[in-house]
């Protein structure tokens, strides 16, 4: 990617639930003193950051946004839009005021780029929209997809909002197809919530990578983040890194390797908010191998799940990364579709406090899908982890990344599937669990098609997810637990092209679309006399 020091992407939701009822008099009886029993709700707002995807001139990307069927279906006039960056986000469509003046200087090129664009529209989707004040992509109804493409090498990055009816479980998913040059490949990421601190083991600044960490503030307000580098010895020293400001309602895209002055070809980017909340993910590109999005670890825990490494990865690196005070002890087992092995010669691992620890581990899966699982001994302690996988051999090579990723409590989303591409890998590390797996109706109509699979117990199972009935274009496929232990979950994304075996993988977290919230109770009784 030619890039001098900044570039795209971030990624956010905020979920909030608007609730009311106070108890006008205290319980009385049996139950006085006890706590308010607690309900569960949807979400009534969710908010998405989207990565500007690429700043290559032989790149296409789509963007696909899904929110699942609920109760009662979509309001009257509620929509969920994603709009350029470069204006506070609205849902009613209608053009940012203090963009106007801007917008008719730029109306002759703007009109340019759409004028150039027109044959490069999808048959599955419309051509993105340029305009600040215009959605770049807008959901009216939940139950079914709608796409966007773009092949612009200046596409901004996108936030989003979504109310009422289309917040739970709203989700956005980019795909960008990078042709040639650096970070030839394909490049997938889904949007995701904002936080204030994100951990990245598998980025880089070796020679020949160009890894770009994208923080993205959603709010009207700055935030400062520090940007903290782990590499093998411990931290290495990055002043630059230190209280960068993310103005309002923007991204700040920073090069890993104009932060140090000693490339380390593996390590472990910490992003930590001093101020405000953030989005936060890492776009990596190799000379060689391609390059994809390497979204965050799930939190620091005592183990981690490392969902869907195909069947035919030719490299496997295992990067992890214990932040806290104590040093982390893991085993490490590989759970195939009939049950979990130790890796010859690694069977578990010593993570150092406050140092990065990688393992080559190769083919390791030998013609068999399967998931990395770190289990953590008795009093040790915690880690972050990711794995880069590499499909394909010498100049036909491409990378993609699996973070640790949690488990579905309930219910989890990815976009933007295509027809015979797509592959769902489920794993239950302890008990046996039992999904329904749905896709959703296609981007050009159809009908959702659902089928429930049995994970058997340290087992991974790797299947193509059911496709929409008589539909065509693009599909959402939702994984919903439904009995038995712990499950995560990832898709991967199989687009191969001249011979490269293009693909990315994208973790399926629980789409947290309902929160807990306490049930009120009223007496009124002696509002009657």
């Amino acid at each position: 990617m030619n890039r001098t020091t900044l570039s795209l992407f971030a990624t956010t939701a905020v979920l909030a639930v608007v609730t009311g009822v106070a108890a006008l008099n205290p319980p009385s009886g049996d139950h006085a003193g006890a706590p308010p029993r607690a309900g569960r709700m949807p979400v009534q707002r969710s908010t998405l950051l989207c990565p500007a995807p690429t700043s290559s001139d032989v790149a296409s990307t789509t963007y696909t946004a899904f929110t699942p069927p609920g109760k009662g279906g979509a309001a009257a006039g509620s929509t969920a839009d994603l709009l350029p960056v470069a204006g506070p986000a609205r849902t009613d469509g209608k053009k940012d005021e203090s963009k106007k003046d801007e917008s008719k200087k730029d109306a002759s090129k703007t009109d340019a780029s759409k004028d150039s664009a027109k044959d490069d529209k999808k048959k599955d989707g419309k051509k993105a929209e340029t305009d600040p004040g215009k959605p770049v992509l807008s959901l009216k109804e939940p139950g079914k997809p709608v796409t966007a493409t773009t092949e612009r090498s200046d596409a901004p990055a996108l936030v989003g909002s979504a109310a009422g009816p289309l917040a739970p479980g709203w989700t956005a998913q980019q795909t960008t197809t990078v042709a040639a040059g650096g970070g030839r490949g394909l490049h997938g990421l889904t949007c995701a919530p904002p936080d204030t601190s994100f951990w990245f083991p598998g980025a880089s600044t070796a020679k020949g990578r160009q890894d770009y960490v994208h923080v993205s503030n959603p709010d009207n307000s700055a935030a400062v983040v520090d940007l903290e580098l782990y590499g093998p010895d411990g931290r290495i020293k990055a002043p630059s890194g230190e209280g960068v400001t993310v103005p309002p309602r923007s991204t700040v895209p920073v090069l890993l390797s104009s932060l140090t002055d000693a490339p380390t070809e593996n390590l472990t980017l910490h992003v930590a908010a001093r101020s405000g909340r953030v989005g936060a993910a890492v776009q990596a590109s190799d000379d060689k191998t391609g390059g994809d999005w390497l979204a965050p670890s799930a939190d620091a825990a005592a183990g981690a799940v490392l969902p869907g490494i195909p069947a035919d990865a030719t490299s496997v690196r295992l990067v992890a990364f214990a932040p806290g005070a104590d040093d982390a002890d893991v085993s490490v087992r590989l759970a195939g579709p009939s049950g979990s092995i130790s890796p010859a010669g690694h069977e578990s691992l010593h993570v150092k406090s406050g140092m990065t620890t990688v393992v080559d581990l190769g083919d390791l899966t030998k013609g068999e899908a399967g998931s990395l699982l770190l289990t953590g001994a008795r009093g040790s302690g915690a880690v972050v982890a990711a794995l880069r996988v590499t499909r394909g051999k010498d100049d036909k090579q491409e990378t993609a990344f699996i973070p640790a990723t949690p488990a579905i409590a309930g219910r989890g989303t990815v976009a933007d599937n295509r027809p015979k591409a797509s592959t769902l890998s489920l794993v239950a590390p302890g008990k046996e669990a039992q999904v329904k797996v749905t896709a959703s109706a296609g981007g050009e109509g159809g009908t959702p098609v659902s089928k429930t699979y049995t994970v058997k117990a340290g087992t991974t199972l790797t299947v193509e997810p059911p496709q929409p009935a008589d539909g065509k274009g693009v599909f959402a496929v939702t994984v919903e637990k439904v009995s038995g232990g712990p499950v995560h979950a990832s898709r991967m994304l199989a687009l191969p092209k001249d011979g490269v075996p293009m693909f990315t993988i994208q973790p399926i977290p629980d789409d947290r679309s309902s929160v807990a919230v306490p049930k009120a109770e009223q007496d009124l009784s002696m509002l009657n006399g």
